[in-house]
């Protein structure tokens, strides 16, 4: 998929200005969920939006592994934002945030089995049925596993998109995330993914706590995921890779150097892939 290119950097309301200030910026990705129907665009993604900037809404409420199917009302918001936002694919979770009819208000790990796979698979066909472009789908950083898995999370993600025919939404840094929380080899794990299934590439921060890596999107890229990133581009040139920052904005400085180092990473990777 060739529709996102460069570096890009999740749009946030506290980022409008720095994503128009950025020169050579590939493209942006938006919170579905933080827009409503009928609402005009904020002025600065509008800006964007008219000087023919990409921008891929990003779903967080599906809840495409839950066990009933995915609400009409939800698949179609996010089918409509993509066609007023002209983007050339969506983007959701791999991942449950509702069952028996409560909320859990977090992106919850699906248990890595045949059943819970079946689930998937069904959920995906069904929005994928609703949705006007191609849907690319996130593997999550896990705090938890569930017990007994009969697939490993790149045989269980490789069979999803093999059967629905999605793409794959890599975000090295959940990657990163959970080989410091469950172990397993990071570079075996991007070995086992088909990567021409890969629509795109998310990067981010986090913070050990606890014993425990968290995802917060909110501190800077630490070295790891720099050099994931590189490995990555050693095997494979990803159509576009992107910063998502969500909280405890740096100053514009910070942010430049963190793109540009995001930047000189996937130089890195191509360089020694050749």
């Amino acid at each position: 998929m060739s529709a996102l290119q460069g570096i890009g950097i999740g749009w946030r309301d506290e980022l409008a200005g720095f994503a128009e200030r950025r020169r050579g910026l590939g493209f942006v990705e938006v919170v579905a969920e933080r827009f409503h129907d009928g609402e005009p665009l904020p002025a600065g993604l509008a800006r964007l939006r008219e000087q023919g900037m990409p921008v891929v809404p990003h779903g967080v409420r599906l809840s495409l592994g839950s066990a009933s199917e995915p609400d009409p009302g939800r698949v179609g918001h996010l089918a409509g934002l993509a066609e007023r936002l002209g983007s050339p694919l969506v983007s959701e979770h791999v991942a449950f945030v509702r069952g028996g009819g409560l909320e859990a208000g977090h992106l919850l790990p699906v248990p890595r089995t045949r059943d819970a796979l079946e689930v998937l698979v069904r959920n995906v066909r069904l929005a994928q049925a609703d949705l006007p472009v191609p849907l690319a789908l996130e593997h999550v950083a896990a705090l938890l596993e569930w017990p007994a898995p009969e697939l490993d999370e790149a045989a269980f993600l490789t069979g999803l998109l093999e059967r629905t025919g999605a793409w794959l939404l890599l975000d090295v840094a959940n990657l990163y995330a959970n080989a410091r929380n469950h172990g397993g080899d990071p570079l075996a794990f991007l070995d086992a993914l088909p990567l021409e299934r890969v629509a795109y590439v998310h990067v981010a921060g986090g913070v050990e706590r606890d014993g425990l890596y968290h995802d917060t999107h909110a501190h800077p890229t630490p070295p790891p995921v720099l050099d994931l990133v590189a490995e990555l581009c050693a095997r494979f040139t990803p159509p576009g890779v992107m910063l998502e920052r969500d909280d405890a904005y740096p100053p514009e400085p910070e942010l430049h150097d963190e793109l540009d180092a995001i930047a000189a990473a996937v130089r890195a990777g191509a360089a020694a892939r050749r």
